[in-house]
């Protein structure tokens, strides 16, 4: 049975999101920043955002959107003055290869999903999503695992920047998104400063900004075809599903 690209879009959101985004946050990105010298959040800001290359911060918060502008100043500010955003990519991308080897190493049909995966990202546009044709220029590795994760986060960041547009042109700002779609808590994750408004009221609003994303995002897979789309939802499911019980010692 065939899937339509917006069909694809949305059954994969979540794997792509724990393939590309898991390492982020990981022991190997808490190393890459030891190795900087620049602190988890900072390395963040200048690994995720040094694509861009050696911009003004507000360029950064401009791309990374759910961000507050003032989070992203101090945390690329603070690791630009020990190592260039050529530096911080290089190192962050490492740790993207080496979650992807410690957690997908017991999963199979990587190669595969790795075509399958480059072919989606060969095949999207980059217009209004800096972030995704930041890190589609970056180098692959060639290692299945490595590959999968790094071309995983490529993916993430093509759905991450649509659904930036999405929810400002559904109306919502940037911190309304982020209560909208996980509370309190995740404005704090955000680095977001209280008093939070009410958005109790926008929740709908966000609820729809998600379902066009999951239409907008869709461009990656219509560059698959009917059989290759067919093929990459399980693979992306199985994959990810390695990586978390891998991740949770499941």
């Amino acid at each position: 049975m065939s899937s339509t690209p917006e069909e694809v879009s949305s059954a994969v959101k979540d794997g792509i999101a724990r393939l590309g985004g898991g390492f982020m946050l990981s022991e190997q990105a808490k190393e890459a920043a030891n190795t900087a010298g620049t602190g988890g959040w900072a390395m963040y800001m200048l690994g995720r955002g040094g694509v861009l290359g050696d911009v003004d911060p507000d360029v950064v918060a401009a791309a990374f959107h759910f961000f507050p502008p003032e989070s992203v100043r101090k945390g690329w500010t603070k690791a630009r003055a020990v190592i260039t955003p050529a530096a911080a990519v290089s190192l962050f991308t490492g740790a993207c290869h080496a979650w992807g080897r410690r957690h997908l190493a017991e999963a199979e049909g990587l190669d595969r999903l790795a075509e399958l995966l480059e072919k989606a990202a060969a095949g999207a546009p980059v217009a209004g999503v800096p972030l995704f044709a930041g890190w589609r220029a970056v180098p692959l590795p060639d290692d299945a695992p490595a590959r999968v994760t790094q071309l995983s986060h490529v993916l993430r960041e093509y759905r991450g920047g649509v659904h930036g547009i999405c929810c400002v042109a559904a109306g919502l700002s940037p911190l309304e998104s982020v209560l909208a779609s996980g509370g309190e808590g995740n404005a704090r994750f955000f680095n977001w400063p209280e008093p939070y408004p009410d958005v109790t009221a926008m929740k709908a609003t966000r609820e729809y900004a998600e379902a066009i994303t999951d239409s907008r995002a869709a461009a990656p897979w219509a560059a698959l075809d009917d059989d290759e789309r067919a093929e990459v939802v399980p693979l992306i499911v199985s994959v990810s599903a390695v990586a978390f019980a891998s991740m949770t010692g499941a």
